[in-house]
């Protein structure tokens, strides 16, 4: 065969990416907006940190990086090293990097402290209490307990993606990974919902005081500002109602891939932590301790 026909291995990476920047771009590409605000602030202080493009950089220089982050806590930590292993698979990927120099390199151990953030129903009842005065943030704590949506799907709805059905209705939730799953409402949510009065297809449901869609943000201080009035002393965030939803449909007996289906869990091994931080048996209520 001709030499001159062979094309070397890596001119097919130059003509993916040729520079970091390049390469950062074809990997946030298609990534929610909320994924490249955590992702991109980590690669950048890494590349600056190293300050040589990313082929030429050695499990040293990531070794050395993660050292000036020692003084963070353990959850950030490990998002920083998911994230740069993240970067790295993409870049040996696409022939970029010939290796992925963070193969090796360790997250450190996260304690689970899901048990921590879940509120009990009475919590929830009372927040919802709290909110009725006003029905759009009532209907968004309602939507945020039935569905177990992410704040990002609840505050990304319009009224197309709410559909009626046999005494209540659904809503459709365009979640992670480009997927949208239908969740079936129970009547308290559906009443809530329509008490906003129904807008056109492409309108939001949830809306600003400005007149634009709430913002992720927004709904954040929402649900902050009810915890307080309903005397909660915990940051609450709108995903610990979708952690609510979880454990308390566990409790009533719900199938965990109902749940899982519900939440859009890929995994039903994540649906399934929710009834491990809150077992509903111990092997400890067999030892007879009672007898002491």
């Amino acid at each position: 065969m001709d030499s001159a026909l062979v094309r070397p291995s890596n001119v097919v990476a130059l003509v993916q990416a040729e520079t970091d920047t390049r390469l950062i771009e074809l990997w946030v590409h298609g990534r929610p907006a909320s994924t490249q605000r955590v992702y991109l602030p980590v690669v950048r202080a890494f590349l600056a940190f190293v300050a040589t493009p990313l082929p030429h950089v050695a499990i040293g220089d990531v070794q050395a990086f993660l050292d000036t982050r020692g003084h963070l806590a353990p959850a950030t930590r490990a998002r920083i090293v998911n994230t740069l292993r993240s970067l790295c698979k993409f870049a040996q990927t696409i022939g970029y990097t010939r290796f992925n120099v963070t193969a090796a390199v360790r997250a450190p151990k996260v304690r689970d402290r899901l048990a921590e953030r879940i509120l009990s129903q009475s919590d929830i009842f009372r927040m919802l209490h709290q909110a009725e005065p006003d029905a759009r943030n009532h209907a968004l704590l309602v939507l945020a307990y039935a569905s177990g949506g992410r704040v990002s799907e609840l505050v990304g709805l319009s009224w197309r993606d709410i559909q009626p059905r046999e005494r209540a209705g659904q809503v459709a939730l365009y979640g992670k990974g480009g997927k949208t799953r239908s969740v079936v409402l129970p009547e308290a949510a559906w009443r809530a919902l329509l008490a906003l009065g129904r807008g056109d297809g492409d309108a939001p449901v949830f809306v600003s005081r400005q007149g634009s869609r709430l913002s992720a943000v927004q709904a954040w201080r929402i649900v902050r500002k009810v915890a307080e009035k309903a005397g909660i002393p915990l940051p609450v965030s709108p995903h610990w109602w979708r952690h609510a939803h979880a454990s308390h449909a566990l409790d009533r007996h719900a199938p965990v891939h109902v749940v899982q289906q519900t939440l859009g869990h890929a995994s039903l091994a994540t649906t399934s932590r929710y009834a491990h931080v809150r077992p509903g048996e111990s092997s400890g209520r067999y030892l007879g301790l009672e007898e002491l």
